[in-house]
This record gives structure tokens, C-alpha cells and sequence, in this order.
């Protein structure tokens, strides 16, 4: 008999942008959106269409442009907010509106102020609403581990017969831990009596650190959907990271006896995709995508893998899409070998993609004897941020004197929006602070650095530095990125990065703030 499927919702796009410091334009949004179709989710949350009208704009583009997975928009059980989830993906070509509404006694009480019958009404009425535009419709009890499971059951009972095709258990505030979890998914799939109509689903936040075990001890219950984000992004401690739970099955099928649709080779571009964009770094001891998931200090851990992989190593590397150590290209490669390298690591470029990807190539190759992968997804990466971003400033030179007896100066010269070249100087407490001094009196766009982190893309004297930032402005957080040998130049093209999009925020974040499971 074949093995059951498990389905792999996507929520990176919606409670993913909740993670405090998120904020993602439309492009980004549609970035990530491609980026899980390759992965093979089987569904991708776009958005919660009725919060903004960019958070609108970006379901209904992703509706639109993402073909082979469903496509669902969150809604509230408030019959606008329905039809504007319906109204952002009826383009789609698996249209899913996703309805919620709290069912614990204690959101019911302080948090929607009714009583448990309004709320039960209204849920019915919203999932009635949402099933007269769209034949699939996915209702969540929000904080359901901790609603009294006689109503649980009720309302799961009144939703799937008012038309839903999925009932989500959502673990809101990460409460409850995996036996207990099992047990409530059981005694749903039991005591519920027109479950079978339903697909059952489960969505865990990680408060307490449970969340992917939460989940898979629902999976082991019978539930044949779990929800998650990319790298464990989401609301405070974060959802359910569903790179661990995808490995966790493909890992143990004797265990779980299911499968999924994912096409595991893509997970770690998938990861510092989403990092990349997000500004949210991934911790070194992450599983299966943190920088020591495949990397062995002990000596006798070394000596076990050296002699066979498997004495210490339970997944293959290779079977993540992690990018090989080899140093594969130099300065006398040609376009064929690096089109050959990127598609290999998951890069489709036209011509002229591949032209501005070879100049920048050749570049790094006169600074660098020897080119790994990890430097052209490096590269790779920092090609998007200036494709993504628009580009009212540009860095066209950066020159800087410092030591521990000069006072750090520096040269900045910038081409303006009008195509005017800019010169100014400026001094400060190190060179990078020089640089942002000295950029500011050009730009002159107020605002406040809040987060600065330099991280090593490659190993050696000669890897590429990899520059994050965060600017406030009037509230708002700006994050920037920045990629080069040189960690002063980084540095300096991570805060224009930053600067163009604080200046180009018009064009829109999404700003995704309601509530949600």
C-alpha cells in the first residue's frame, strides 16, 4: 500500500512576516513565494489580505504568478475580511481561504468579549461565507490546546458541516506539550463525527521549544497537514520549522510511515533565501541548515565519518542541497562553467542575468585564487538585493584611514538619483562609523542604527564578509545587506541597502500586524 502524504503548508509569508523586525515588499513576497514552489510545498499562506492594502497586493500577485500550489489568504471570521481574502486570490489557480476565530475561554472572554455561542456562529457563518466564493476552505480554533474539548468538538463538527475541507488545531501560545498533543488529535479524530470530510491539520508555535515535536506527535495521531515557516520565523518564540519536520519524516519513515511532496534538495536554498531577505540570521546548531548541522569537532566523531558517514551522520548533506566545500571555479573559468555551477545550485539565469552574474564573478575571482559554492550564493545573493531594491543611491567609491593612533576617516562618493556624483567625508569612532557619517551627509535621510552583525561567508583570510543592518525610522525597521571581501566596503553597501528602502518605502511593506493562529 502507498505511503499517505503528509501536506506541507507554508506560513513564512504571512506568520513568518509577524516575527518582530519583518517586513517584506510584494517582490520579496514573490521572491520567496517561487522559491517555495520549487521546494514543493503543497500549500503557501500568502497573506493576510485584509491587514494592508500592500499585504492585499502581494496575495493577489502571488495568486496570480503561482500556479501548482494552493494559494490561501488568512481571514478573520468577519465576513469582510472573507471577502477580501476571496477578492486577493479568486486569480489563483487553487484558490484557499483560511478562516480563524479564538475558541479558549480565556481569548473568548478578554480577547473577543462574546460568548461561546456568538463565536460559534460566527465561525459557521464566516466558513459558510468563504465556501459560496471558493470549494476550499480551512477553518482554525485558535489557542485550541487550551479550549475545552467538548466545544472543540462541537465546533469542529458545526464548520466541517458548513463546508470545511480542513480543520486546523492551533497551538497559538505553544502550550502544550507532545503526549498531550497526540491525545487531543485522537480524541478529535474519535468524538468528531463527520471528521473524515476533513483533512486534519495542526499548527504549533514554539514557546516552549515543542513545536516540531508537537507536530509530529500529531502527525503520528493521524494529522495529514502540519504548518510551519522556513527556519522557524513566526510570532514571538516562532512557529514550527519545516525543514526539521520534512527531515524528520523523510529521515524516519519506519516511524511515521508517511511522505511528502518536498523536494529536499532545495531546503537550504530555501533557508538562507528566506534569512537573506528577512535579516533573521540562522543560529550555527540549527538543524539541518545552521552552519555546524554537518560539521564534526570531536576527534572521534571525525574518525567515524572519515571511515563511514553514516557512524555520525543520520541525512546526507548533500540530500538538504547544502552546497559542497570543493572549491569548484578560479579566475580563468569561463560563462560556461559558472552556468554550469549555478544550475547545480539551483540558479536559472537568462543571458543578461548571466552576463551581470559573470562581471561580478570575475570581480571576486581577482580578489579570490579559488571560488566555493557557498561564495556564488554569496554572490548570488547579493545580486537580488540590488535587483530587489530600488536603487535611489548607488556606492561608487569607498575610501577609508584608520589605525589605533589616526582618528577614522573616511570617503564616500555615491551617484544620486538624477545621476549626479556625490563626494563627501566624514570622521567617526571606527572606519564603519566613518563611512555612515560620511554617507548620511550626502543622503540625509534621519534615522538610527539599531543592529550591526558581520558574518564570514567562506573560511580563510579571503572569505567574503557578509554585513547585516537595521535602521529605524519613525518606528519603522529597515533591514540591509551587504556582501565583500572587504568588510569596510560591506559594511557600507549594507547600509545603503538599508538607506534605499527606507527611502523607497513608499513602494510598499506589507506590514502584516493582525492577530492570527
Amino acid at each position: 500500500m502507498p505511503e499517505e502524504k503528509v501536506m506541507i503548508f507554508d506560513t513564512t509569508l504571512r506568520d513568518g512576516e509577524q516575527s518582530a523586525g519583518i517586513g517584506l515588499t510584494t517582490p520579496e513576497k514573490m521572491e520567496i513565494a517561487k522559491q517555495l514552489d520549487r521546494l514543493g510545498v503543497d500549500i503557501i499562506e500568502a497573506g493576510f489580505a485584509a491587514s494592508s492594502p500592500g499585504d492585499f497586493d502581494a496575495v493577489q500577485r502571488i495568486a496570480s504568478e503561482v500556479r501548482r500550489p494552493i494559494i490561501a489568504s488568512l481571514a478573520r471570521c468577519y465576513i469582510p475580511d472573507v471577502e477580501q481574502a476571496w477578492r486577493a486570490i479568486e486569480g489563483a489557480a487553487r484558490p484557499r481561504v483560511h478562516v480563524f476565530i479564538s475558541s479558549s475561554d480565556v481569548q473568548i472572554m478578554h480577547q473577543l468579549r462574546r460568548n461561546p455561542e456568538q463565536v460559534l456562529e460566527m465561525a459557521v457563518a464566516s466558513v459558510e461565507r468563504a465556501k459560496s466564493y471558493c470549494d476550499d476552505v480551512e477553518f482554525s480554533p485558535m489557542d485550541a490546546t487550551r479550549t475545552d474539548i467538548e466545544y472543540l468538538y462541537t465546533m469542529l463538527e458545526a464548520v466541517i458541516e458548513a463546508g470545511a475541507n480542513t480543520v486546523n488545531i492551533a497551538d497559538t501560545v505553544g502550550y502544550t506539550v507532545p503526549a498531550e498533543f497526540y491525545e487531543r488529535i485522537r480524541l478529535i479524530r474519535e468524538n468528531v463525527p463527520n471528521i473524515g470530510r476533513a483533512v486534519t491539520s495542526v499548527h504549533c508555535h514554539n514557546d516552549l521549544g515543542m513545536s516540531v515535536a508537537n507536530s509530529l506527535a500529531a502527525i503520528t495521531a493521524g494529522a495529514r497537514q502540519v504548518e510551519g515557516c522556513i527556519n522557524g520565523l513566526g510570532e514571538r518564540a516562532g512557529n514550527a520549522a519545516l525543514e526539521e519536520i520534512i527531515m524528520a519524516i523523510e529521515t524516519r519513515p519506519d516511524l511515521f510511515g508517511v511522505s511528502t511532496n518536498i523536494d529536499t534538495r532545495q531546503i537550504y536554498r530555501t533557508s538562507r533565501l528566506v534569512s537573506d531577505i528577512t535579516g533573521f540570521p540562522v543560529q550555527p546548531n540549527k538543524a539541518i541548515v545552521g552552519a555546524n548541522a554537518f560539521r564534526h569537532a570531536s576527534g572521534i566523531h571525525q574518525d567515524g565519518v572519515l571511515k563511514e558517514r553514516s557512524t555520525f551522520e543520520i541525512m546526507d548533506p548533500r540530500s538538504v542541497g547544502w552546497p559542497s566545500n570543493e572549491l569548484v571555479l578560479g579566475k580563468l573559468s569561463g560563462r560556461a562553467g559558472l552556468r554550469s555551477r549555478l544550475d547545480e545550485l539551483g540558479y536559472s539565469l537568462d543571458q543578461a542575468e548571466l552576463a551581470e552574474a559573470f562581471e561580478a564573478f570575475k570581480d571576486l575571482a581577482d580578489k579570490k585564487r579559488e571560488v566555493s559554492d557557498a561564495d556564488l550564493v554569496a554572490l548570488m545573493s547579493s545580486r537580488r538585493r540590488r535587483v530587489d531594491v530600488p536603487a535611489v543611491y548607488t556606492l561608487d567609491h569607498v575610501q577609508v584611514t584608520a589605525g589605533n593612533h589616526d582618528i577614522p576617516t573616511a570617503t564616500v562618493r555615491l551617484i544620486g538619483p538624477d545621476g549626479d556624483s556625490m563626494t563627501d567625508a566624514g570622521t567617526g569612532t571606527g572606519p564603519v562609523d566613518a563611512v555612515y557619517k560620511a554617507i548620511n551627509r550626502i543622503v540625509q535621510v534621519p534615522n538610527t542604527l539599531t543592529e550591526f552583525r558581520i558574518d564570514a561567508v567562506t573560511q580563510g583570510i579571503d572569505a567574503i564578509g557578509d554585513v547585516t543592518i537595521r535602521i529605524e525610522s519613525e518606528g519603522v525597521a529597515y533591514i540591509g545587506r551587504g556582501s565583500d571581501t572587504d568588510i569596510i566596503v560591506a559594511s557600507a553597501r549594507a547600509y545603503m541597502n538599508a538607506l534605499n528602502r527606507l527611502i523607497s518605502a513608499g513602494n510598499g511593506h506589507t506590514g502584516t500586524t493582525d492577530p492570527s493562529p
